[in-house]
Parts: structure tokens; sequence; C-alpha cells
């Protein structure tokens, strides 16, 4: 890796490694390169804090007493709200409830023999199903190995989410009271799924999300106020072994 200096100190290998954990990335060169972002950030902040007199023992308390002073923050007034909340109304409703119910044939994802077995029980299972759906409740508190057994296999109000990702694709591509024909098979083994009811989420007016369209509106332009004057200041430093472009990290979010 490339040595890293701002105004010609050096920001120390073990400094940037230390920093890595705080950066999950894809690959060891992008979190290197995320880890040494923020310590540059970081320097040419307390550096500007330092030129302007901006003394606390706080280092974060010094940063967020800097931006205060140097970034002014408009409040996004009703109109701007309003305009947003119509160009995005698909985007303010209430979550999709579903109720769905299972038959769970229990099998590690590692254990092939067991998952083939247990797809081969959901498989009968959806046979004797289709020749009586009504049995669902029966075979659930049977051979599930769910603790919804108890209840006929019904797992309750669910929202997107809730569930593993396999067995949402399914819910939401059946219809109501329709039990779904193959196993869905997921990293807990292979489940017979009914869907019993699903209700579409609802837009909610502007009255009701105007706050959180003002905090998200003003949290948008603070990102790009907050990139602005970084690069502000590193054109008044001199950055060297890394590009920082355009940079804002959680640092000073």
């Amino acid at each position: 890796m490339q040595t890293v200096t701002v105004n010609g100190q050096e920001i120390s290998a073990a400094a940037i490694a230390a920093e890595l954990q705080h950066h999950p990335a894809r690959d060891v060169a992008d979190a290197w390169r995320q880890a040494a972002t923020a310590l540059v950030i970081r320097h040419l902040l307390l550096d500007e804090c330092g030129r302007q007199g901006i003394a606390d023992e706080d280092e974060e308390a010094a940063i967020q007493t800097l931006l205060a002073r140097e970034i002014a923050m408009p409040e996004a007034d009703e109109a701007t709200c309003r305009r947003y909340w119509t160009a995005n109304r698909a985007r303010f409703r209430t979550p999709d409830v579903y109720e769905a119910a299972h038959i769970l044939f229990p099998a590690a994802r590692d254990e092939e023999v067991a998952r083939t077995a247990a797809k081969a029980a959901a498989e009968e299972t959806l046979r004797e199903l289709a020749v009586d759906a009504r049995r669902f409740d029966a075979l659930a508190r049977t051979r599930s190995a769910c603790s919804s057994a108890a209840n006929g296999g019904r797992l309750g109000q669910l929202t997107r989410g809730n569930l593993v990702p396999e067995i949402e694709t399914f819910v939401f591509a059946l219809e109501d009271g329709q039990i779904c024909p193959v196993p869905v098979m997921t990293r807990y083994g292979a489940h017979v799924l009914r869907l019993d009811r699903r209700a579409a989420g609802q837009e909610l007016p502007f009255e009701a999300v105007s706050d959180r369209i003002a905090r998200q509106l003003s949290a948008q332009s603070w990102q790009r106020a907050v990139s602005q004057y970084l690069n502000i200041l590193a054109g008044r430093s001199c950055v060297e072994g890394i590009d920082i472009g355009g940079a804002a990290t959680p640092l000073v979010q």
C-alpha cells in the first residue's frame, strides 16, 4: 500500500490497520482505502480546528463545533417536502402484511442426505394436501418441526423481512389460500407453505410523513454540504497517497 501523507505528515500503516475494523468492504484493498480516507478526513478537520483556534480535549466535539460553524444548513420548508412526497408517494406507505402457515421438515444446509429426505417428506405431504387441503392444520400439528405446529403451522401476522428470503419469494407469488405446489428449501430444511391472506400496504398522507421527509432532505443536504466542505479542505492541503475527492464518511455524518 502507498504511504499516505497530509501536509507532509504521514498517517502510519499501523493507524490505518487499526481503523480497518470499522470499514467492512468487499476486499482488503477497498477496506484499506476506506480506512485511509477516514483518517485523512479526520486529519484535515482537526488541522482546520487548530487553524481556527477550536480547542477541545474531545476531538469529536471539536470537529462538530467546526462543522456547525462552517456549514449552514437550510431547513426544508413545507413546499419542498410536499414536492418530494408527491414525486415519491410509493415510498411512503404502510408495509404489506401477510399471514402464512408452513410445515417444516428440518435439515441443515450441509446435510445432503437429510435434505433429500426432508424434500421427499414435503413432497409426500403436498400430494396428500392435493387430495384434501383441509388437512393442512392436522398435518402441521403431527409433522412440522417448528413451534408453530401447535397452532396448525400458522406463523402469525408478518411483514416483508420477517421470514427468510426464500420463503418470502414464494409467499408474494401465491394467491390467498393457495398452497405452494413445490417444497420451499431454506437453510432450515424443506417447507410446505400456504399463504392465508395478504393485505397491501396503504399510502400514507403527507401529514403523517412530513417530519420524516424533512429529516431525510436535511440529511441529504448535510451530506452534500460536508462533501463540498471536505473538498475545499483537501484543495487547500497537500494529500498524497490517496484520492479523497467527493469523500464523506460516517465520521462527519
